[in-house]
């Protein structure tokens, strides 16, 4: 691998971030995806099958010798985990139980953080739902990677070591771009998942708590599954700063590819986003979008006009302690 550096800024913008007022336009043109917002009422039996799943595999990896433990973190639990991740996104957005019931939503999105064994449902809220507001904002956009990241990791083999690190920056670049102070319910979140995490290790012993936390870890760095981190607002085509992909690992990642749908109708479940595509065609289908995350992965690290620098940011309109 070579040591060629990528973008050396930002791509600064000064229009609006894009969703609001496609969103308002499509609504107008086809009021008829109001009908699409609300719960998924399969949602929460396919959460629980995928907990019971990681709840059985704990007590038979222990078994097994230690090459299969982490063979079987990366190909099948760090999967259900990272699944299980995209699960809490959705909850998030109140798309479990609706609007109406939101400690229903937040008690279920503790519960499917159990298997991922890193506390982060009740936090992951407050810091996504800006991402949505202030998509891009130099101050209140906790998923643009720092100036400091896409500095040090912006050569060929400096994107690597930052895929591989992508767990660490997802959990720590909100405490320096955008802190905020914890709420009781993001304490309870993170005793009840120490508590869960001490349990597993106590009864079950250390091959059943990697099994978890390796999965977790591995699966959001290089790995098929974590190229939608990448693929979503990565700046493949000059000028467009959010991107779809249609490919086959929506099945298992809740139609998490459907981000363009799914940051112009956020009330809209993840299983209903394809509906949004097929009544309003033509908003998406002339939009760049992937096919492959692996191809996002490989292209992101070996072309050097893409990095951690390829993201459209916009001036801050507001202050980091409203």
């Amino acid at each position: 691998m070579g040591a060629h550096v990528s973008r050396t800024d930002f791509e600064w913008s000064t229009s609006d971030e894009p969703h609001a007022s496609r969103r308002k336009e499509i609504l107008e043109k086809y009021p008829q995806i109001k009908k699409l917002f609300g719960s998924d009422p399969n949602f929460k039996w396919i959460v629980s099958v995928m907990i019971t799943v990681q709840m059985a595999m704990i007590f038979i990896v222990p078994r097994f010798p230690w090459p299969l433990v982490i063979g079987l973190a990366y190909c099948f639990g760090g999967v259900i985990n990272h699944s299980l991740m995209l699960a809490i996104h959705e909850i998030s957005h109140n798309l479990a139980f609706g609007h109406a019931r939101p400690m229903a939503n937040r008690i279920l999105g503790m519960i499917a953080n159990l298997p991922i064994g890193i506390p982060f449902s009740v936090s992951f809220k407050k810091y996504h739902l800006e991402h949505h507001r202030y998509q891009g904002d130099e101050n209140l956009d906790a998923d643009i990677p720092t100036s400091l990241e896409a500095k040090l990791f912006c050569t060929t083999f400096g994107k690597v070591v930052w895929m591989f690190l992508q767990p660490l920056f997802y959990a720590f670049r909100p405490l320096f771009v955008r802190p905020l102070p914890p709420s009781m319910l993001e304490i309870i979140n993170v005793i009840i998942q120490l508590s869960f995490d001490f349990t597993v290790f106590y009864f079950l012993g250390t091959k059943a708590l990697v099994y978890l936390l390796a999965g977790s870890l591995l699966a959001m760095g290089v790995h098929p599954v974590a190229g939608h981190f990448i693929s979503e607002h990565y700046m493949f085509a000059k000028g467009f700063e959010t991107y779809s992909y249609y490919g086959p690992l929506n099945w298992i990642t809740f139609n998490v590819g459907y981000h363009n749908e799914h940051h112009d109708f956020p009330s809209v479940p993840g299983s209903r986003l394809p509906q949004v595509k097929a009544i309003a065609p033509e908003y998406y289908e002339n939009l760049p979008h992937h096919n492959s995350w692996v191809k996002v992965l490989y292209d992101f690290i070996t072309d050097p006009a893409i990095g951690p620098y390829a993201r459209v940011k916009r001036r801050s309109k507001v202050s980091k302690e409203e």
